[in-house]
């Protein structure tokens, strides 16, 4: 069996950018999302405390599972060692952000 890799997931989510780490994460049921489970924190106790990762600490605390949307996902790495969960402002410039629709309505019907 392979092993089971840790990934790290890219995202935006009002106006920020995430950066989370996770063992699982899989295509979802619900058509358009990406379902991220396991979530990896810190666990030791260190003298300087990153605010940031505090505050994705206290997001995700309890939660089982997320389903992320793919249009805000902007990147997902498989990674050898977990680094430091972060969330940094959106500065904009670079980001484009991809149309919302998800499903082709298909053509129009002219009456």
């Amino acid at each position: 069996m392979a092993k089971k890799g840790i990934y790290k997931i890219v995202f935006i989510q009002s106006g920020e950018v995430f950066e989370v780490y996770a063992k699982g994460i899989y295509q979802s049921d619900l058509y358009g999302f990406v379902e991220v489970s396991d979530y990896l924190f810190d666990q030791s106790s260190q003298i300087l405390v990153d605010p940031s990762e505090e505050k994705l600490k206290s997001e995700f605390r309890g939660v089982l599972k997320s389903y992320i949307p793919i249009n805000a996902i902007l990147r997902i790495d498989e990674v050898d060692k977990k680094g430091n969960s972060k969330i940094t402002p959106n500065k904009g410039g670079s980001v484009t952000q991809l149309a919302s629709h998800v499903i082709d309505k298909g053509p129009k019907k002219e009456i």
